[in-house]
């Protein structure tokens, strides 16, 4: 067993574990947000989120959920959802996930079967200190399309391409965004007030919604 703590996560790190333990954990903490937790063939990670960590996430689950409304686009955020696959033996609780041009396939579902159902087509991961798990090599078993991460200073985004990741300039399915905006807006949002900063999230939507598409 390994611990890594650090300013804005507590992580630790579980090998050999089964995956009937890492469901009976699942059921455990079935109403509860935290911790998060990330099982990869008998590796789990868990991981609780400090202020600075969620104050990032949150900031960019809004930033999303702001500008899908201007653009008048339906999106579905699901937060940290479990998403699992027995036949993987893998699972992942990501800080924020949207589905997006998926959206319509998962309305009205409470619950979802990844063996069947398409993954979120966008992953926010906020990751100030080292993950224990590289969840990349996971995240693309499941088909994820895009990855946005934020180390604590800026943010980048990836997208899939054959099977592995490769960092990109702009968000595939929430283009124009790039990695250089939604950074400038993150730090933002640390230092103005919030309806400022809402307003200010809003009026770039507006001037950039004629791109969408």
């Amino acid at each position: 067993m390994e611990t890594v703590k650090g300013p804005a996560e507590g992580r630790m790190l579980l090998t050999n574990v089964s995956w009937e333990t890492y469901e009976h954990l699942l059921g455990d903490y079935l109403d509860r947000s935290v911790p998060h937790f990330t099982y990869d063939r008998g590796l789990l990670e868990i991981m609780s989120p400090l202020p600075e960590h969620e104050q990032i996430n949150r900031a960019i689950s809004r930033f999303v959920d702001v500008f899908a409304e201007e653009i008048n686009l339906d999106v579905a955020n699901l937060g940290s959802t479990t998403f699992k696959r027995e036949d993987l033996e893998r699972g992942f609780e990501p800080d924020t996930c949207f589905y997006i041009r998926n959206e319509a396939s998962v309305r009205g579902k409470t619950k979802l079967d990844l063996a069947v159902d398409p993954p979120p087509d966008l992953v926010i991961e906020i990751d100030i200190t080292n993950p224990s798990i590289d969840r990349f090599p996971l995240y693309a078993k499941f088909g994820v399309p895009e990855i946005w991460r934020h180390d604590g200073r800026r943010m980048s985004i990836f997208g899939l391409r054959e099977g592995e990741y490769a960092e990109v300039v702009e968000s595939a399915v929430l283009p124009p965004l790039s990695g250089s905006v939604l950074s400038r807006f993150v730090e933002e949002s640390r230092s103005l007030g919030s309806v400022a900063w809402m307003r200010g999230v809003r009026g770039w939507a507006r001037g950039h919604a004629g791109r969408f598409g």
